[in-house]
């Protein structure tokens, strides 16, 4: 706990001098010179986290741009617009229809949320909401990081243990709200598996169902194609791109840092995003959001 206030304390300053030394202002004239589009993610984030992040780009001359119109642009080889940014929202936490959807109608902007199936359909607690408390209390001796990078069939054991000691509840959107947000012109409904397995720790057969039936699933609710799917932990490689491209997806996310440049056009599987976190200082987010806050990680990557 200490040494995670000090990790915001010290982010918060380095944050504030990358601000104060013009770092954004940089970075806003790169994206236009170069035709970047911004691409952001949030999980979970307080309506005033949200709200604000809007407030940002708006106020510093964005406009947003949906997922469709991202493909649509990407697809058709278009030029790239001037000064986008997109919002994506992971998992579908129940907190999202007041906190995204009410934000999203008011300031009527484009947001797609990346839905979890069986959350939504059942009620269930996500799974890492489990595994994280069971960990902090001992029932299990392994951390979400060492799940992550299990064979599925080993962590939904340890998940199924874990379930037998700690209490469910609801965290997620339920079907009738789900159905009821996807109505809104401003928000999109995308793909983020049925159950949140890490795609590349499954077998062939679970990725492939994976991927498949939370489409045919979350438009049999919808009645609207589902084009787009987030990789959960932004886990992936070509085993599950032939799948996506298989089951007519159009676009999906990862969790790499980075623009969307004209690049993308060649990688419609490989959109990057960048996140923006729940517990860290509004000065870190804006940082994290424009890219600031991995630009070396972006230099290096560009330079390989």
């Amino acid at each position: 706990m200490i040494n995670m206030k000090i990790r915001k304390l010290v982010a918060m300053f380095y944050s504030i001098y990358l601000i104060k030394s013009g770092k954004i202002e940089k970075t806003i004239k790169k994206c236009i010179e170069k035709r970047l589009i911004i691409s952001v993610y949030f999980h979970n984030p307080s309506k005033k986290l949200f709200e604000d992040s809007v407030k940002w780009f708006l106020k510093n001359g964005f406009q947003f741009i949906s997922v469709q119109e991202l493909y649509d642009v990407l697809k058709n080889k278009e030029e790239m617009p001037l000064k986008k940014v997109l919002f994506t929202i992971d998992d579908g936490w129940k907190d999202n229809k007041i906190n995204i959807v009410d934000v999203a109608l008011n300031y009527n902007i484009p947001v797609t949320i990346f839905a979890t199936v069986e959350p939504i359909n059942t009620g269930n607690r996500f799974w890492w909401s489990i595994t994280n408390e069971a960990y902090k209390n001992k029932i299990i001796k392994e951390n979400i990081n060492e799940i992550k990078n299990l064979d599925n069939n080993k962590r939904i054991e340890i998940v199924e243990k874990a379930k037998m000691f700690i209490e469910n509840k609801v965290e997620s959107l339920n079907r009738t709200e789900l159905i009821e947000i996807s109505k809104n012109k401003n928000i999109s409904i995308g793909s983020h598996t049925i159950t949140h397995p890490i795609l590349t720790k499954c077998n062939n057969k679970i990725t492939e169902f994976e991927i498949k039936m939370s489409k045919i699933i979350l438009e049999s609710w919808t009645k609207v194609p589902v084009i787009s799917f987030a990789y959960p932990n932004g886990c992936f490689n070509d085993r599950e791109i032939k799948y996506l491209n298989d089951n007519y997806y159009k676009i999906a996310f990862t969790t790499k840092p980075n623009y969307i440049s004209k690049e993308s056009k060649n990688h419609l599987f490989e959109i990057p995003r960048f996140d923006v976190l729940e517990n860290v200082s509004s000065y870190e987010n804006i940082c994290r959001m424009t890219g600031v806050w991995f630009e070396r990680k972006i230099n290096k990557k560009l330079n390989d």
